[in-house]
């Protein structure tokens, strides 16, 4: 016999239908701008994460690259004389600060209209997709990341909104005996937020260590050592030998800059928000163009050819009057002359146009590359395989004219056309087509405002006019005559060349002095004193420093 126990009967709690109804917490204002905070961060950490993942460009690098291929001059302009050489970095914080401020709004948005956020993601994911795909060296899959960002990105907003929604409707079944509605959960809208945070920053931290195995890859790639350069021993002549000339213990006058710029300090100047996408063992550049015989050469076959050394001094055309963005080095590589003489080229040539691996492209005179002057297709600098952030694995380097015409890193290609048929990046962009640079000195001690003693005060610095030389450095000291200063040994006409000259402060009052130099080439030209800024084909005027004598 079976004895069924019913359960005792437990009466629903009682409502008193007389009590006020409590009224739900509305979600505070900022739940929803937060909202679209969050799922922007996402949509951009998923893209990072998956961009490393697949090895093509992130859309914000995509989106950054593109604003600076379409940057107008005047902006351009602006940027450098805010920012310098952190101008990237300012892009950069720039366009998340963009992005950012227009989540804020999305979010908000949604908040009523909640269809906004996802398609507001939707759009953000497009753009940036179109953007990377059509970016050069890119495929339509370098649209992936932001597809898959997109969708992150809405799922997160269309999740967080329906929390803070203030007509969120009532459970149908209430956890607790009470008439009023659910509301806003600020519990599971404070712990679901965290949890996007932490995410789209672990997402983040991991598309950054991918990104700098990305870059170690490339870095280990590279030989350990330079191939041999080897001199003819039939040739007496040092013009035209192989090897560097010596640096002479003279060529150094300044205390504070070496003849020779270590690769570390060497200034950085290019367009690439990020090192191009770079596989040794597929890279190759081809010269072509007008040309009889296109070549082909790739790394290995760069190593196998004759090598030649050269110190040459190059310099950015954004250097302002005294400025740091220039450099001197040993650059070893392959003369470009023979590498065109091998292809043969067609009288209709004008130009040798270059182009990056990531797209970007300068062109120069032909006659650059035939006239004589050591123009090289450069793999390595000051001794070593050529450091990544400076070209890897070959450039360009071109004496006597700036690097934005001549000097292209990660070469992919060089053409030989007319200047009609191709036109480099910068052109368009208001500066000069013809670039060669002008003579120019600097003063690096003593330092501005410093305050010298009395006594001997060396005054020091360098000139520069490659495939000129410098004949003549001169000084002066507020308005009194110009002064020769003594120059170091000239090593060779395309490398600057130190200078130094001996101030007697004993004689002059305390208190502030101007110093002011000037340069004077192997041609007989000085140097202009009219001021002109870096645009659009270098800066000029005499550098100038206040210093003050102790009393």
């Amino acid at each position: 016999m079976t004895i069924q126990l019913d359960p005792p009967a437990i009466d629903p709690p009682e409502i008193d239908p007389t009590a006020p109804v409590r009224q739900a917490s509305p979600a505070p204002r900022w739940a929803g701008p937060l909202s679209g905070f969050l799922a922007g961060a996402a949509a951009i950490a998923t893209g990072l994460v998956i961009a490393a993942i697949m090895d093509v460009d992130s859309p914000l690098n995509a989106v950054g690259s593109e604003f600076i291929d379409h940057t107008p001059k005047w902006l351009k302009t602006l940027a450098i004389d805010l920012f310098g050489t952190n101008d990237k970095l300012a892009l950069r914080v720039g366009i998340v600060t963009v992005i950012a401020a227009l989540s804020l709004v999305v979010g908000a948005l949604a908040r009523r209209r909640p269809l906004v956020g996802p398609a507001a993601m939707v759009v953000f994911g497009l753009v940036g997709g179109i953007v990377a795909a059509g970016r050069p060296n890119q495929s339509v899959s370098a649209g992936v990341p932001a597809a898959l960002g997109a969708v992150v990105g809405s799922a997160v907003i269309w999740y967080l909104v329906r929390l803070v929604r203030a007509d969120d409707p009532a459970s149908d079944v209430p956890s607790t005996p009470t008439r009023a509605r659910n509301g806003f959960d600020r519990r599971r809208f404070v712990t679901t937020s965290g949890a996007v945070a932490g995410t789209a920053i672990i997402a983040t931290a991991a598309a950054r260590k991918l990104e700098n195995d990305r870059i170690d890859r490339i870095r280990s790639a590279a030989p350990d050592t330079l191939p041999e350069v080897l001199d003819d021993p039939t040739l007496a002549d040092a013009e035209v030998m192989s090897t560097a000339p010596e640096v002479p213990a003279d060529a150094t006058l300044s205390p504070v800059t070496p003849y020779l710029t270590p690769n570390d300090d060497f200034y950085l100047i290019d367009t690439a928000l990020s090192v191009p996408r770079i596989r040794l063992d597929t890279w190759s550049m081809e010269i072509g163009g007008r040309v009889n015989t296109p070549i082909t050469l790739t790394y290995a076959d760069l190593l196998a050819l004759p090598q030649v050394e050269r110190i040459i001094t190059i310099a950015c055309v954004s250097n302002e009057v005294g400025g740091d963005l220039i450099g001197n080095a040993v650059w070893q590589g392959v003369l470009l002359r023979d590498l065109l003489e091998q292809a043969g080229v067609q009288p209709e040539a004008e130009q040798v146009f270059g182009t990056s691996v990531d797209g970007w492209t300068c062109g120069f005179p032909i006659e650059a590359a035939l006239d004589g002057r050591d123009a090289m297709i450069a793999i390595g600098m000051n001794g070593e395989p050529l450091p990544l952030q400076h070209g890897f694995p070959a450039r360009m380097i071109v004496p006597g004219l700036y690097g934005y015409v001549s000097a292209t890193k990660w070469l992919s290609r060089l053409d030989l056309t007319t200047w009609d048929e191709a036109v480099g990046y910068w052109i368009p962009r208001g500066w000069s087509r013809d670039a060669p640079i002008k003579t120019q000195s600097r003063i690096d001690v003593p330092d501005r405002g410093e305050e010298v003693p009395r006594g001997t005060v060396p005054i020091a610095g360098i000139a520069w006019a490659q495939q000129r030389g410098v004949a003549k450095v001169e000084v002066r000291i507020d308005d009194g005559d110009w002064q020769e200063a003594s120059l170091a040994t000239d090593v060779t006409i395309d490398s600057w060349r130190q200078w130094r000259y001996d101030w007697d402060t004993t004689s002059v009052s305390a208190g502030e002095h101007r110093i002011q130099v000037r340069a004077t080439d192997a041609n007989g030209d000085t140097q202009t004193e009219e001021v002109s800024r870096p645009d659009p084909d270098g800066a000029t005027g005499w550098h100038t420093r206040t210093v003050s004598v102790a009393g």
